[in-house]
């Protein structure tokens, strides 16, 4: 069996029993089923939430959700209760899908992250969106695209590269105050971290199949710069990927990148990789207050 199945089957089953019973919140609206590209309108398509007790004129900070399930698996469907709870928190919430590896390589989902944010600012007055206070969240897969994607902001040489191999060009006005990076995987090649389900998952995102310029290529930690927004790193103290966070923690220390670091403990049993998802449990309401907050004392 290919790891993408095995990948999308866990994944499935994991957010089956997150969602059981769950509804949309009676004090969140929600717009549904946007394109916001041109190359897939199943798969380039967004939701926007906000809190039912503001007017739409009224522009809120935005927190665009970046999912994970593995590069191979997830889509905005499995991630809008969580997304709507942190809408419920007074954000407005932008859940996306996007292509997903391995009918679609890398960079792929970067390409459409980035068309996502464009989306935002194109239609910020549309939804009461407020440009001036962007924030991410990802999980996973999804935090490694969005340290990827917030380097591509961040770092000219990176950006450099990436639009001459690629063609990718982040938005000119795009500024992202603060990113929020849960259970991710930041550094790939080092031997005494390395997994077969990650060295698999590599072979079938990359166009090469993970070869070292292209592993290098997709480090998060490589590229970051002082000139990285505010971030809140997170881990948990069964998250599989629990060694991954002091990789990146010790280049946001180096570069001087102001950051706020957790690895969680569970206040009943102990917790795993992206407990925060799972709505139904008080830690995650912790973990999700707190990075809330985070972005609350980043908002200008």
């Amino acid at each position: 069996m290919k790891t993408s199945t095995i990948v999308r089957k866990a994944f499935a089953a994991g957010n089956m029993v997150r969602d059981a019973g769950l509804k949309t919140p009676e004090d969140v609206q929600r717009f549904d089923d946007i394109v916001y590209g041109e190359e897939d309108k199943v798969w380039q398509s967004l939701d926007v939430y906000r809190p039912k007790a503001t007017n739409i004129e009224e522009k809120l900070p935005v927190i665009v959700s970046v999912h994970g399930g593995g590069w191979v698996y997830g889509d905005k469907k499995l991630y809008q209760f969580y997304c709507l709870s942190l809408a419920q928190r007074g954000f407005a919430v932008v859940n996306f899908s996007y292509r997903l590896a391995p009918e679609s390589k890398f960079p792929a989902s970067i390409i459409d992250t980035n068309l996502v944010f464009g989306w935002i600012l194109d239609h910020a007055e549309e939804y009461g969106l407020d440009s001036e206070n962007i924030f991410a969240v990802g999980d996973s897969a999804g935090a490694h695209m969005l340290g990827l994607y917030t380097n591509l902001c961040t770092n000219p040489e990176y950006a450099k590269v990436c639009k001459e191999k690629f063609g990718i060009q982040t938005p000119q006005d795009l500024k992202i105050r603060a990113v929020a990076l849960n259970c991710g995987q930041y550094h790939f090649g080092l031997e005494e971290m390395s997994n077969e389900m990650t060295d698999n998952l590599m072979k079938e995102l990359l166009p090469e199949g993970g070869t070292p310029e292209e592993l290098e290529l997709v480090n998060v930690d490589t590229y970051v710069t002082e000139n990285f927004p505010p971030v809140y790193l997170m881990t948990a103290e069964k998250d599989f990927l629990k060694e991954q966070a002091p990789l990146l923690e010790m280049v946001l220390k180096e570069k001087k990148v102001p950051y706020t670091y957790s690895c969680y403990e569970g206040t009943k049993k102990k917790l795993e990789h992206v407990f925060h998802l799972n709505m139904k449990l008080a830690d995650a309401d912790r973990c999700n207050d707190a990075e809330c907050d985070f972005f609350r004392h980043c908002c200008r």
